[in-house]
């Protein structure tokens, strides 16, 4: 409740309720600065998924985005927080496509079976276009610094989730007891490395098909109860997924 009369007004019922203060000059400069910027790192990501972030440069940004190279140069200081901001926006996107859907689905072998599926319809998207987390990972591999860094943050980030989503599985009796996480966790990402590989690279028709029928080899593998758990691959239509990358 407002005591600063200057910024409430009566309503029906007794109520007062606080009225919206006037944006002054220096709010709106900010906002148009964080607008400017997101629009920036929103055409940096889709320059990184094509020709990966050491690709990336203020030059090229410019010219993609009509500014001006000091400008660009502004909102960032330099090519490397630039990397980096593009870094925390791609992870940003895959936690709300991949993570936060998969949490209605109850804890166990269904909600990990949704962080799976929504993996791979990520990953059939980024066929056409690229995987920041697999490009920058043949980029930074043998370097250090803090764009490695934050790949390697965010990446981790999300192995964290998938272990949790497996000791959940566990917890829930739905695996053997046995189980080691981070082994299933390592053959659970090999199949989407694999598909990017195949997919991408090989342009392998069937790829995805193979990547989740392996996905559901392994929860039979590890003890994973078949009422819990998806369709098998062979018991259910394929998935018509694109393996041709377009030009």
């Amino acid at each position: 409740m407002s005591t600063d009369p200057d910024q409430s007004t009566d309503q029906p019922g007794g109520q007062i309720t606080r009225l919206p203060r006037a944006r002054s000059g220096g709010d709106r400069a900010l906002q148009k600065g964080q607008q400017t910027k997101a629009a920036i790192v929103d055409a940096a990501l889709g320059l990184a998924t094509h020709i990966g972030l050491e690709g990336l440069s203020i030059g090229a940004l410019a010219d993609v985005t009509g500014m001006s190279k000091s400008g660009v140069f502004a909102h960032f200081g330099s090519r490397e927080e630039l990397q980096i901001s593009v870094i925390r926006e791609y992870h940003t996107r895959f936690e709300q496509e991949v993570f936060y859907p998969a949490l209605s689905a109850p804890r166990g072998v269904a909600r990990l079976s949704a962080l799976f599926d929504n993996w791979m319809k990520r990953s059939s998207i980024e066929i056409d276009s690229g995987c920041i987390y697999i490009s920058g990972a043949v980029e930074f591999d043998d370097r250090s610094g803090p764009v490695r860094d934050a790949l390697v943050h965010s990446v981790l980030t999300w192995h964290t989730a998938m272990r949790r989503a497996i000791e959940q599985c566990k917890e829930a009796g739905q695996l053997r007891p046995d189980t080691r996480e981070e082994q299933m966790l390592f053959e659970i990402h090999g199949l989407i490395l694999a598909l990017h590989y195949e997919a991408r690279f090989l342009q392998a028709p069937g790829a995805p098909e193979r990547a989740q029928a392996g996905f559901h080899h392994i929860l039979a593998r590890y003890g994973a109860q078949t009422d819990a758990a998806a369709p098998a691959a062979t018991d259910q239509a394929p998935r018509q997924v694109s393996t041709t990358r377009r030009e």
